[in-house]
């Protein structure tokens, strides 16, 4: 792939949570502009204040850093063509709205809510398209002004040309057509004097030099609007791409409010945050997202320095791509597999210290090579081992019991075993191994009934990490104390 340097945004509205279909579309842009050695802006786009949500925008950044997707300009940033917040750009707007009227390429629209509404109404009963009925369109311009200066509410309208086609390329679908008959007189500029988006993201995308525009799929109902501004205005249009929708994971329509929060339940989620305190990592999440729609194949596994390396726009696929959580616990659980050990267990820590357990760090150095083949998540470490970080343990005394024994039998096996490891120097495996299989052989009994019983007395659950390291980790005193504990508990079932 041979690309000049482009210049690519991200432009969140900060109306609400981060969830994946802006993940990928920021994780796009950023490979886009790396594989490019070009530029990923982070642009808000916040005039939308009826649905502001306070913490939105620090949420966004937030996910984007904790994925590892560093825009090079933003509001936090700066950079030479901010501000990069909408709400801190109305003067440009607004000069760009009086260049629209000027070429009249848009127009004053006086036309309150309850005649639009009407107008709508009646266009529902005769089943006609849903579109300005043109009223305020055929004004006299010095009319239009004199009601201007009288200080009556209004809004801009754009012209749309009433005739002919518009044609557009979007580089994942090709050309696309609209017959202008069919396309509405959008707003532009509201009553309060804030722009909708349509003149916003186009004067941003023109000023801040954007030579790439990847966008979500719903868009394209405005792609006609924002390719007529453009041209309006005489300004270069970008490259556009819109991303494939995401369905949920039936593949049958997208994802609702309802089966997200069936999703969390299950340990899944469809928002960033959500999947960072679930102990998903930054790499399994990008390695999920990035092969829903680019045309590559769906089980590589890649760093995000591969992707970059790999990635070429004209691979990526409209196709709805249908959210598969159990795609994501495998790239999950690879990436954590691939992890050194110092660095996974930095990671650990903090779900283990935020379960409650005071945590050795050269403890949890040795521990990793023992679970980290068991790991999907971060957080599936708190089962695997917070046990080593216990001071004490009191076992269910039915899972004591070994299968085909009686309480007093189990009881019996674990005192041996006690006795067997209290003439030891110490609990290692190579210590302890040896003299605890010959006691097996000499008693008859099956392994999984003597090292069963054991495995619950010293880890307190039936599954946990090979016995024979755990104990040498654990230690010699703690390992006898978690045995006796489970003698007495067995004794007095």
């Amino acid at each position: 792939m041979n690309l000049s340097p482009v210049r690519v945004r991200f432009a969140p509205s900060p109306t609400g949570r981060m969830h994946l279909g802006s993940a990928r579309t920021a994780l796009y842009d950023y490979l886009l502009a790396r594989r490019s050695a070009g530029q990923f802006i982070l642009r808000i786009e916040d005039t939308d204040r009826k649905r502001f949500v306070e913490g939105a925008e620090q949420e966004l950044r937030d996910g984007l850093r904790w994925l590892g997707i560093q825009y090079d300009e933003g509001p936090d940033l700066g950079g030479p063509y901010g501000p990069y917040r909408q709400s801190e750009r109305q003067e440009s707007y607004q000069q760009w709205a009086a260049e629209l009227l000027r070429r009249d390429q848009a127009f004053p629209c006086f036309c309150s809510a309850d005649r639009l509404e009407k107008v709508r109404q009646e266009q529902l009963k005769n089943k006609q398209s849903l579109r300005y009925d043109g009223t305020c369109r055929q004004l006299d311009p010095a009319e239009a002004q004199r009601r201007i200066a009288a200080g009556e509410k209004h809004v801009i309208r754009f012209k749309m040309p009433y005739e002919g086609e518009t044609r557009a390329v979007d580089t994942m679908r090709g050309e696309i057509v609209w017959q202008n008959k069919d396309l509405d007189d959008s707003v532009l500029m509201k009553s309060d004097g804030l722009p909708t988006y349509h003149l916003a993201a186009m004067a941003d995308d023109y000023e801040m030099k954007i030579t790439h525009v990847i966008r979500g799929s719903e868009w394209l109902s405005s792609f006609p609007l924002h390719v007529n501004i453009i041209r309006a205005l005489g300004w270069p249009e970008p490259i556009w791409m819109h991303l494939s929708v995401f369905l949920k994971p039936s593949g049958k329509g997208k994802m609702s409010k309802r089966e997200a929060a069936e999703a969390i339940k299950d340990g899944h989620s469809i928002f960033v945050t959500d999947l960072k305190d679930l102990g998903y990592t930054p790499e399994g999440v990008l390695n999920w997202i990035v092969l829903m729609g680019w045309g590559v194949a769906e089980d590589d596994v890649m760093s995000l320095d591969q992707m970059v390396q790999r990635f070429d726009p004209t691979n990526l696929n409209p196709s709805p791509a249908a959210i598969n959580f159990a795609k994501l616990d495998h790239f999950n659980g690879t990436h954590i597999r691939l992890m050194d050990a110092a660095d996974l267990a930095g990671r650990i820590k903090p779900f283990l210290v935020g379960a409650g357990f005071s945590v050795d760090d050269a403890k949890l150095l040795k521990i990793v090579p023992l679970i980290r083949e068991r790991l999907v998540t971060l957080d599936d470490s708190i089962p695997f081992a917070g046990f080593f970080f216990k001071d004490e343990l009191t076992p269910d005394p039915q899972d004591l019991i070994a299968k085909d024994l009686t309480p007093a039998q189990s009881a019996g096996v674990a005192q041996t075993a006690l006795e067997i490891l209290t003439d030891l120097p110490d609990v290692s495996h190579a210590q302890a191994e040896p003299p605890l299989r010959r006691f097996v052989e000499q008693s008859g009994l099956q392994p999984n009934q003597v090292f069963g019983i054991l495995r619950v007395a010293v880890t307190g659950q039936k599954v946990s990490p090979p016995l024979f390291e755990s104990m040498e980790i654990i230690g010699r005193e703690v390992v006898l104390a978690r045995i006796r504990r489970a003698v007495e508990l067995l004794t007095t079932f």
